[in-house]
């Protein structure tokens, strides 16, 4: 019942939050006839474990295809975030078939994350905690953002503009993404468990996530719990569900486009990111244009749609 209320709360919210002007509809389908180019770190990492984009499709899909618990449970948070599952499923697939290997079942993905268990690491870059990091000066108009997505969102703008690439206050910053400057304390590149979701990610979205599903709220001055959380496979299908939630409303409340009813645009979003800024440079172009700009799929969004109705075949 809980989760019914929270579920109809999340559609009135999205209501009352929707554009002025006339939502859009985007079609269903890929706008390339052919798929875009493949990453070559994932074409190197794909032959580095002699493995094929084929054999690692294959893979996940017999794991969605043999676990009624998985399934069951990716169509119980679907549920929740008031999405249709076939966008976890998505997000899920293209993770296993360009990103990591699938293992044989979910049980294992339980065992991975158990062995993060005991693990102490935090956040940080070149001895500065992000803790510490955030308190600069150059993060003072992120100050009263309460919403943990506002709040990361706000600074992982700060980085962009004022610490990226830059020297500052004699310390040299990489020109790299927030998320992998001080949110991999392993190695670049790096997200774990069922749903590979990002560290930084996972800060922006924990509201939401303890909001709908109640988990605990995320601190980054716990690494350790944030990367629990991930590995967990029901806390991480959550994180999952939550992301690709946004992602539709960040292109509804700033693009005026509804992409719900295209897998491959979700997955695609899920995949690189930063779903309120693409949203908001889609709504750039389509000021004063004369034929409507859609947004594009990319590689990995693009395999979704070709291989939608086998996809669907799951649920």
């Amino acid at each position: 019942m809980r989760r019914l209320l929270t579920s109809l709360m999340i559609a009135v919210a999205l209501v009352n939050s929707a554009p002025a002007f006339a939502m859009q509809a985007v079609p269903a389908g890929n706008r390339h006839a052919e798929q875009p180019d493949i990453p070559g770190a994932s074409i190197r990492r794909t032959k580095g474990t002699k493995s094929s984009f084929d054999l690692k499709y294959e893979k996940v899909h017999e794991l969605l295809a043999t676990d009624r618990e998985l399934m069951s449970k990716i169509r119980k948070i679907s549920s929740a975030y008031g999405i249709n599952p076939i966008h976890v499923v998505g997000a899920i697939v293209g993770e296993h078939t360009y990103n990591v290997d699938a293992y044989d079942r979910l049980q294992a993905y339980y065992v991975k994350a158990a062995s993060y268990a005991g693990e102490s690491f935090r956040f940080s870059y070149d001895g500065e905690s992000i803790d510490d990091f955030v308190t600069r000066p150059q993060f003072a108009r992120c100050k009263g953002k309460s919403d943990s997505y506002t709040l990361w969102s706000c600074r992982e703008d700060v980085w962009e503009t004022d610490f990226r690439g830059k020297t500052v206050e004699g310390t040299s910053f990489p020109n790299n993404r927030f998320s992998a400057v001080f949110f991999q304390p392993f190695y670049a590149g790096q997200t774990f468990g069922l749903g590979q979701v990002n560290p930084l990610t996972a800060l922006m979205l924990s509201d939401l996530v303890t909001r709908v599903s109640g988990y605990p709220k995320l601190n980054e001055k716990n690494a350790g719990a944030v990367y629990r959380a991930i590995m967990d496979p029901d806390i991480s299908l959550a994180f999952v569900a939550a992301s690709i939630r946004r992602s539709i409303d960040d292109y509804k409340e700033i693009a005026g486009m509804d992409i719900s009813g295209n897998p491959g645009l979700t997955a695609t979003l899920y995949n690189v990111g930063n779903s309120r800024q693409r949203a908001a440079a889609l709504a750039a172009k389509n000021r004063g244009a004369g034929a409507t700009v859609w947004p594009e799929e990319n590689y990995y969004g693009w395999l979704i749609n070709d291989k939608l109705d086998e996809l669907k075949g799951l649920l």
